[in-house]
C-alpha cells in the first residue's frame, strides 16, 4: 500500500476542486443542450412574426433581404437551433422571421 502524505492529499484535492468549474462549463454547453421540438409555422406567435422554415419563402415580404436566415440572426442559438423569440421551440437554421436582426 502506498504511503500518501497529508500534503499530497491536499494538493490533489485542491487541483480537483479547481478543475470542477472548467468541466461544468464544457458540459453545460454540450451535454446539457436541450432538444427542442421544431416550431410549427402555424403557431400563433410564428404567424405573428411571419416565420417560415425556408427564407426564400419570405422573398416577397418587405422586411426580408437576401441572405437573412435564422442561422445568422442574433436571436439564434446554435447549440440546439433555439431562438430567443420562441424559447420552447427550435427553428430551422435556413428559416426567417420579420424580427431577424444581424449578429453583432
Amino acid at each position: 500500500m502506498a504511503k500518501q502524505s497529508r500534503r499530497d492529499f491536499m494538493r490533489h484535492s485542491l487541483l480537483g476542486l479547481a478543475a470542477l468549474p472548467l468541466g461544468a462549463g464544457i458540459l453545460s454547453q454540450r451535454a446539457f443542450a436541450q432538444e427542442l421540438p421544431p416550431l410549427d409555422p402555424e403557431n400563433p406567435q410564428a404567424k405573428a412574426l411571419n416565420y417560415v422554415t425556408d427564407a426564400q419563402q419570405a422573398s416577397d415580404h418587405p422586411a426580408y433581404s437576401e441572405g437573412e436566415t435564422c442561422a445568422n440572426c442574433m436571436f439564434f442559438k446554435e447549440a440546439n437551433n433555439g431562438c430567443q423569440l420562441f424559447p420552447q421551440h427550435s427553428v430551422a437554421p435556413g428559416g426567417w422571421c420579420q424580427s431577424w436582426t444581424k449578429q453583432p
